[in-house]
């Protein structure tokens, strides 16, 4: 069964091979495994399973050469805590309570992963597996992309009950709970569609030429450092391929009819005294054309940690809507200062527009600010590589589902997507497949309130809850059955003495 399990567990780790089925399948085996031999063996062949999971999905995402590979050993134990739980807790509890210990310890852990270290949602979260199923989707509008952790999760120890012949409640419960779970995912999704008013947005990236030449010209830098120190026109003329390519195509797509043009993240760069003038060249664009442009950019500067990494949303009028700093920069990668963690808003005749910058989409409670303040378009600028590409994008549907939003997501080196708040899929397209990456698509200018965006990570703390009360239950269950069975031994001895 280990060896099932995990091999099962290698395609549900939502990485460049995952399947959806092997989410809801490979903690059947597992559980099976730990619950039928010694709890040391059990903790020992799970860790061992995670362990070899999280290096599998650190070779997946092209990080194993990096320092970040250091990082695959904190994912262990969030990872084995739920089947240890399981292993401990639930033969001392009654049947529907003993089948709530493992969904809710790994909802717990994911939550607790995402909330206090920097990780965020990248990883371990059984849910993002099923980003394409769509009436399931649905629940993240309530419960957050935990919900479906649960429900996915839950699946395992009710199956184990199965094949231990202990009761059909708690199979009865948990059909009961899918059945309305995926009939109203179903019912919101043929009865509430997506309509009303649109406005045309376009993602635009750099081409791949003019990225190389690009790196042809600083090649021969080392250093910010030495950058700063170059000649500043010598810097332009060095940043000049991509920026230039970057205002012709935004000029393209307005040109085309777009209202909304979004750039990557770090599209357009600067040393610190250019970047004003680089701004200029797109505000008249912008003006010219009227037309809203996120600008992600790139400016050095002198002052420690000399990077600053910022989106900036320019109005049709030439002005500055808001200049907004990456909330989350990647660990290890990105050793620059964050942003205050504050979302940007902009009232538009095309709605509430809000930006986050790439890795920050993978913090529900950031995004969450979004749904919170009655965002109706988040234009996300990233920049990612080809091991992660798909999944970043596919984890970006889930903060758009939960906060009732429209994402355009505009991502060079990696998968751009424009998603709308139900999770459909409505323009995509991959920077290694095309010379010129773009988006366009027609998309809703008005959101909808959602109860994650509301009442945010209840269900995630609801969770928490559980985990924590399950073992005094448990103690207390345990004692409640004890008296239970010595006063049956106790009437069995009277009356024989009788």
């Amino acid at each position: 069964m280990l060896a099932i399990g995990g091999a099962l567990s290698l395609f549900a780790l939502h990485a460049t091979g995952d399947l959806a089925p092997a989410a809801w399948l490979y903690g059947i085996a597992l559980i099976r495994f730990c619950r039928t031999v010694r709890a040391g063996r059990a903790i020992l062949g799970v860790a061992a399973v995670t362990a070899l999971d999280a290096a599998c999905w650190m070779y997946q995402a092209d990080l194993a050469a990096s320092p970040v590979v250091l990082l695959a050993l904190a994912f262990v134990p969030p990872l084995t805590a739920p089947f240890v739980a399981d292993r401990l807790l639930t033969r001392r509890l009654p049947p529907l309570a003993g089948t709530l210990v493992y969904p809710a310890t790994k909802v717990a852990c994911e939550f607790l992963v995402a909330s206090v270290t920097p990780l965020g949602t990248l990883f371990g979260v059984l849910g993002t597996t099923q980003h394409a199923n769509l009436p399931l989707l649905q629940l993240a509008s309530v419960t957050g992309v935990y919900g479906l952790s649960f429900v996915v999760a839950w699946a395992a120890p009710v199956a184990n009950l199965l094949l231990e012949w202990g009761g059909l409640r708690p199979v009865a419960a948990y059909s009961a709970v899918l059945a309305v779970v995926f009939g109203a995912g179903a019912m919101r999704l043929a009865y509430a569609p997506v309509d009303g008013p649109t406005v045309r947005v376009a993602g635009v990236t750099a081409s791949r030429d003019s990225v190389a030449r690009l790196g042809d010209r600083i090649r021969r830098y080392d250093s910010v450092s030495e950058m700063l120190a170059e000649d500043a026109a010598t810097m332009r003329a060095a940043f000049e391929p991509v920026n230039a390519d970057l205002l012709a195509a935004t000029a393209r797509e307005a040109r085309a009819g777009a209202r909304i043009v979004v750039r990557p993240e770090s599209g357009a760069l600067a040393v610190d005294a250019g970047a004003g003038p680089l701004l200029d060249r797109a505000r008249r664009v912008a003006a010219r054309y009227r037309v809203y442009v996120q600008v992600g950019l790139t400016t050095y500067v002198e002052a420690a940690p000399q990077v600053r990494n910022q989106t900036v949303l320019i109005t049709p009028t030439g002005g500055t809507a808001w200049t907004y700093d990456k909330s989350h920069p990647v660990p290890v990668l990105e050793p620059y200062q964050a942003g205050p963690g504050v979302l940007p808003v902009a009232d538009t005749g095309y709605g509430r527009l809000s930006s986050l910058v790439c890795y920050d989409a993978d913090f529900p409670d950031l995004a969450r600010q979004g749904g919170r303040g009655g965002v109706d378009i988040m234009l996300i600028s990233a920049n990612t590589w080809a091991g992660i590409k798909r999944l970043h994008a596919e984890n970006a549907i889930f903060r758009a589902v939960e906060n009732g939003y429209t994402i355009v997501r505009q991502a060079s080196r990696g998968q751009s997507n424009i998603v709308d708040r139900q999770g459909h899929t409505l323009a995509l397209d991959d920077y290694f497949d095309a010379d010129r990456q773009t988006v366009v698509a027609s998309v809703p200018v008005s959101g909808v309130r959602t109860v994650y965006g509301t009442v945010g990570d209840v269900f995630a703390w609801l969770a928490v809850a559980v985990a924590l009360g399950l073992p005094v239950f448990a103690v207390a269950w345990r004692r409640r059955a004890g008296r239970g069975r010595h006063a049956t031994e106790a009437g069995s001895v009277a009356v024989a003495h009788w």
